[in-house]
C-alpha cells in the first residue's frame, strides 16, 4: 500500500454557515488528492494513455474542521483487479491527529483512445498497492 499525502489549511472559503468545513469541501478533497496522487504517481505516458472515472463514493465524517486548522489528507489504494480500484481518503487534524473524515471510492480505469474500461496492468497496480 502506498500511502499519499498533503497538507492543507482551512480558509474561509471552506466553511458552512455554521462556520466548520461544508461536506461538499470534503467530498472535493477526496477527488484532488487522488488525482494528485495519480499525477505524481503514473508517468507522463501512463497518464497520457489511461484515465479514471468515479463509480461510486461513501464518506463518514467523524469530527468538524475549523477555519485555520492544519489537515493532512492521507490517501491509499486497498485494492486494484479488473477494471476498478477502491481508494480510501482520511481527512485527519494535524495537530490533534484525530480522524475528521474517512471515504472509500470506487474508481474505474479507462483507456483514454477508447474511452472505454481496461483492465488494470500490472505497472499501474503495483504504482499504488
Amino acid at each position: 500500500m502506498q500511502e499519499f499525502t498533503q497538507n492543507i489549511i482551512v480558509t474561509e472559503k471552506d466553511l458552512d454557515e455554521l462556520n466548520h468545513v461544508n461536506n461538499v469541501r470534503y467530498i472535493e478533497w477526496v477527488n484532488s488528492i487522488a488525482k494528485s496522487h495519480w499525477l505524481k504517481t503514473a508517468s507522463a505516458n501512463t497518464i497520457k494513455n489511461y484515465f479514471w472515472v468515479l463509480l461510486s463514493h461513501t464518506i463518514d465524517y467523524k469530527k468538524a474542521a475549523f477555519l485555520n486548522e492544519e489537515l493532512i489528507l492521507k490517501t491509499y489504494v486497498i485494492k486494484a483487479e479488473g477494471v476498478t480500484s477502491i481508494r480510501i481518503v482520511e481527512v485527519i487534524n494535524a495537530k490533534t491527529n484525530s480522524l475528521l473524515s474517512k471515504s472509500e471510492t470506487k474508481w474505474c480505469f479507462m483507456d483514454a483512445k477508447t474511452q472505454k474500461p481496461v483492465r488494470i496492468t500490472e505497472e499501474i497496480s503495483k504504482l499504488f498497492c
